[in-house]
């Protein structure tokens, strides 16, 4: 039956109607997608650039945290640290004696003619002096010249000596240091009739393998911090410049708070818990304010689906933000949230919803609160300058309001601050000014959602309710009757709509389409007929009903083929409810008495109204179409008649599925009587103008 009890025992009543499968399963997955994206410890929030002010609160370090360097810096560093890198040399003591005996051999057995023995002495002394200084091939001397060293280590054994660069030989330099030695007592043309390359062999070998372990202790020795940051020592003022150093401390900062999160673990998985709790606990807290205060929207699974949706995209947008550190937050135009439930719902359900969704992006930002206080400012600023969206216009006067309330509150928020003019952030004013311009996309964004979730808005109400639209135009030509009905009930619904706090628009566009199906067969219904009944000439009162019965059937093929909004086609299919073709079940039952009569054949598909709207519609139409058959309009009997059929609707139980109350159906009453009243009230005669002639006689 119908509710007589308070809102909270109304949602309790009409537990059964939830759509709760849908609930839960939104529900889970918003929870898991906002845990699993929103940002862990190293994704603070911390937007700042050198030059410019820091705009957050004064920050102190919780705990001590080393400075680290830069990626530039340790590049510096690695450099320096390879160049200055000492080579290693390995060292074969037995090239030195085993060339130096061949030449001495070869000068013995006579293989170079003409060489006195004396040069043949000075030539093994210098040879000597060039292995004891060291010889490298060519291409060990090529590798050296990566290092630029200026001196290198001999390995010999498990002792290694250092040695200047200058001093060590390669074939070529040896080679010319022996022939130019002393050539005022050794000349040179003698001396080349020695092959003396053919006795200068490498005695000492790049240790590539040494050298790079050396280079790599060398690398790993060098630190990557500088300095420490004490804990509670301030790291940086509100309003202060952002110096390269200070950015450095910063850095630091967010990657020490890294560290620590990835050492441990178990904390990790309990952080996991904790955020899926409180996520959990603030939607639970949005499915208890719609369970309490509006459980019509718990009965509507696109309803839930857009409401979750919303809570789940844009503090999804914004804890990307966070992560990547592309942007600023106050980039996402979050007052579109209450935009979009203000014009689907109503303005409580639009901040109710909004609040949560700001308490969900907020999570991950180490200064939340002012981010919270900007964007609860320009959602309400949003809430209160939409009424109802019917106009594009409307949505560029929006968001100059929603822009310019941010802009000042952010400036007020910053000098209560103590941030002076010239200490003002310009770049977080541009993000809020670029967020405000973002609200414009609300209205595509709003087609598409009525689409995704085919919830009508406003504003498509509206374009529906044109009539010069092929529907509606069709409908007047063709069913004229039928047309002039429906702007009647449309009329009645919206005076009855607005006594009850039901949605206007909602109703008046059904009222205007309910009876879109009579197009097919017009001249079946009384309203589009002018003297020719053909149901005169059917004497199957069953196939009278069904002919009557179709027009909800063919109202929903029109509908689809249009495309209109479910919402609409709703109001088509329970106009009548489960009701019956009264008219010719009674005139059957008349002619076969005792006969069993197929209930079926003279009842509507229905289903019967489940929404407040639906059952404002099905009680106008009914008072509509019988107040046509008073034989005299007066008070009394415009009362009896709406009494009648209100009543008769309540009694027959088509309105036990809707969330009406009676204190609704004695308002709707009162309403209907009043309306007819006007729409039928007493004309006086105007009397004619009589000529002088006529007065005579």
């Amino acid at each position: 039956m119908l509710k007589t009890r308070s809102k909270k025992s109304s949602a309790t009543s009409s537990v059964g109607s939830f759509k709760w499968g849908i609930l839960a399963a939104t529900f889970i997955v918003s929870t898991l997608v906002l845990t699993i994206v929103l940002p862990r410890a190293e994704s603070v929030g911390y937007f700042y650039n050198v030059g410019e002010p820091w705009h957050y609160a004064s920050l102190y370090a919780p705990e001590q945290f080393p400075v680290y360097k830069t990626a530039e810096e340790l590049e510096a560093e690695h450099k320096t640290v390879r160049s200055e890198a000492l080579p290693y040399f390995s060292i074969d003591s037995t090239v030195a004696s085993r060339q130096i005996e061949t030449f001495l051999k070869d000068f013995q057995n006579k293989k170079f003619e003409g060489l006195p023995e004396n040069y043949a002495r000075h030539l093994a002394s210098k040879l000597q002096d060039a292995y004891d200084a060291g010889i490298m091939s060519m291409t060990d001397a090529e590798n050296l010249t990566a290092f630029s060293p200026k001196s290198i280590r001999i390995v010999s054994g498990k002792e290694a000596e250092s040695r200047n660069v200058e001093d060590v030989k390669n074939i070529r330099t040896a080679y010319e240091e022996i022939m130019n030695a002393d050539t005022a007592n050794f000349h040179r043309d003698i001396l080349s009739s020695v092959d003396l390359q053919n006795y200068l062999l490498p005695n000492i070998v790049l240790d590539k393998k040494k050298t790079q372990t050396s280079i790599d202790e060398a690398v790993a020795m060098i630190s990557e911090t500088h300095g420490m940051v004490k804990k509670g020592e301030k790291i940086i003022d509100r309003g202060e410049l952002v110096t390269e150093q200070k950015a450095k401390i910063l850095d630091s900062y967010q990657r020490d708070l890294t560290i620590r999160g990835e050492e441990n673990d178990r904390g990790l998985w309990e952080l996991l818990l904790g955020q899926a709790l409180f996520i959990a606990l603030l939607l639970i807290a949005e499915v208890l304010y719609l369970y309490t205060f509006r459980p019509h929207i718990l009965r509507s699974t696109p309803s839930i689906l857009l409401i979750f949706t919303l809570i789940t995209v844009f503090p999804l947008i914004s804890h990307l933000l966070l992560i990547y550190k592309t942007l600023s937050i106050y980039i996402v135009p979050f007052a579109l949230v209450a935009v979009f439930m203000r014009v689907f719902f109503d303005s409580r359900t639009a901040f109710a919803t909004l609040l949560i969704t700001l308490i969900i992006a907020s999570l991950a930002m180490s200064a939340p609160y002012e981010f919270l206080l900007i964007e609860i400012t320009a959602g309400l600023a949003a809430i209160f300058s939409v009424s109802e969206l019917t106009e594009r216009s409307q949505l560029l006067r929006i968001t100059t309001i929603i822009t310019v309330v941010s802009l000042f509150f952010a400036l007020v928020f910053d000098l209560s601050q103590g941030t002076g003019f010239s200490g003002l952030n310009r770049s977080h004013f541009a993000y809020i000014a670029i967020g405000g311009l973002l609200m414009l996309s609300g209205y595509p964004l709003l087609y598409l959602l009525e689409r995704t979730f085919g919830i009508s808005s406003t504003m498509t109400m509206l374009e529906l309710m044109n009539i010069n639209n092929k529907i509606l135009s069709s409908l007047s030509q063709n069913a004229q009757g039928t047309f002039n009905h429906s702007m009647m009930v449309a009329n009645l619904a919206t005076d009855v709509a607005k006594k009850i706090d039901a949605r206007v628009q909602l109703v008046r566009t059904g009222a205007f389409y309910h009876d879109i199906g009579k197009m097919a067969n017009p001249t079946y219904f009384t309203e589009n007929q002018s003297g020719v009944n053909p149901h005169d000439s059917i004497d199957d009162e069953k196939e009278s009903a069904k002919m009557i019965i179709s027009h909800v059937k063919e109202g929903i093929r029109i509908a689809h083929e249009h495309n209109l909004p479910k919402e609409i086609c709703d109001f088509i299919l329970t106009h009548h409810g489960r009701g019956k073709v009264k008219y010719f079940y009674i005139n059957w039952m008349n002619k076969h008495r005792g006969e069993q009569v197929d209930e079926s054949a003279f009842t509507y598909p229905g289903p019967n109204p489940m929404t407040k709207e639906q059952a404002i519609l099905m009680i106008c139409d009914g008072v509509e179409a019988a107040s046509r058959s008073l034989q005299e309009y007066t008070a009394e009997n415009i009362s009896n008649l709406v009494t009648r059929i209100v009543d008769g609707i309540v009694e027959e139980g088509y309105l036990k599925r809707c969330p009406i109350s009676f204190l609704d159906i004695e308002l709707t009453k009162h309403t209907l009587i009043e309306s007819l009243k006007k729409i039928y009230h007493t004309r006086i005669s105007y009397p004619e103008l009589k000529n002088s002639d006529t007065e005579k006689q």
